[in-house]
């Protein structure tokens, strides 16, 4: 579990076998790991298999190949690194599973002094699940949705969050994982299977 308040950047190093092995340079991390610990890589929650003082390694399923956009991660690229939350840390963003629920792309990431604006399209499929001032999950950073359309978000990317993430990088047509409020999600459920609230 995790909350999307980013606590680290990492750098892809590249991956082996096929896409089937991930290594991230993450010298801040990488030493408080180990293999078998649980890190969110732009919201995506994997596996450490491997571990030295500055990359992490993790295996990659291709079902996680193709329900996100770590597939498409370029040597270089940087990526948001959160570890799991403890119930001795505060709860600072929403709750995040780190299991993604769609893949979103950029359609407009626009200068709004003191930060930007990010207009975000998502599938048809996620639409029920997100809510005006509701929480969503890009690329492991929680968000509140500022404005919502049939098939397209807003949040507002203040200076702490573009410091801290990647986000401030994106550009129109970037590929974004997505995971919706998991409360939400549940209601939601539960809701549609006919039962009542209350």
């Amino acid at each position: 579990m995790f909350t999307g308040i980013i606590s680290h950047r990492g750098r892809v190093l590249g991956f082996r076998g096929g896409r089937s092995r991930l290594a991230v340079e993450a010298p801040g991390l990488a030493g408080r790991t180990a293999p078998g610990d649980s890190v969110a890589v732009n919201g995506v929650c994997l596996t450490v298999v491997e571990t030295d003082r500055e990359t992490l390694h993790f295996d990659v399923s291709r079902e996680t190949l193709a329900k996100s956009t770590l597939g498409g991660l370029r040597t270089g690229a940087p990526v948001n690194l959160e570890l799991p939350l403890t119930l001795a840390a505060p709860l600072g963003g929403h709750l995040v599973s780190g299991h993604v629920d769609g893949v979103g792309r950029v359609l407009r990431a626009a200068s709004r002094p003191p930060g930007k604006r990010l207009t975000v399209s998502f599938p048809a499929a996620l639409r029920p699940f997100f809510v005006e001032k509701g929480s969503v999950a890009v690329d492991g950073v929680s968000l509140t949705i500022a404005a919502l359309s049939a098939s397209a978000l807003e949040a507002e990317l203040v200076p702490a969050t573009l410091a801290a993430t990647n986000l401030g990088g994106l550009r129109a047509g970037a590929k974004v994982n997505l995971e919706c409020d998991m409360v939400g999600k549940y209601v939601y459920n539960w809701l549609s299977r006919g039962h009542k609230a209350g």
